[in-house]
């Protein structure tokens, strides 16, 4: 691991999640991320709740969580100089998360090359061996995104937003 990267994975941590508006609003929080993995956390909240008769998480949280999770994992892979976006995004839900417990999903960035990075995560309520969702992923650095970093770089050293 390259404590240059681990340096400026620490510094953009707080950004991470609460750099994103959808993130914010459903209360995901970071809970590590280092150059291959990254572990992220949804609480449990009433207003999250998908079925009210059994009280689980709905399951569009479980899918926000683990594409937070992958791409931040691509991010990291990727050196963390560009924003990935998602090319494909593959989640097999194994059960419902149990109720009033968090949701924890776990991202490793499998392989990066070039432009392109592959992850998988987990989405589990306490225990990675009983999984509530298993995500694979690829993500990608695009032109779009290297122009977009570019334009808030600029708002940045004016001192506006877009």
């Amino acid at each position: 691991m390259s404590d240059d990267l681990q340096a400026l994975l620490d510094e953009l941590a707080p950004l991470l999640v609460d750099g994103s508006p959808h993130a914010q609003a459903l209360g995901l929080s970071l809970v590590s991320i280092s150059p291959g993995e990254v572990v992220l956390k949804a609480p449990y909240r009433e207003d999250l709740i998908g079925d009210p008769e059994t009280g689980t998480l709905h399951g569009g949280v479980i899918t926000a969580l683990l594409d937070h999770a992958a791409g931040t994992a691509a991010f990291a892979g990727l050196g963390a100089k560009e924003a990935p976006a998602t090319l494909d995004l593959r989640i097999d839900y194994s059960r419902p998360a149990e109720p009033g417990k968090d949701v924890i999903a776990t991202a490793q960035c499998l392989k990066s090359h070039g432009l392109i990075a592959f992850v998988r995560a987990i989405a589990h309520d306490g225990d990675p061996d009983d999984p509530v969702a298993i995500a694979q992923a690829a993500f990608m650095i695009s032109k779009p995104s290297v122009e977009a970093r570019k334009r808030v770089q600029s708002d940045a050293n004016r001192g506006t937003s877009s």
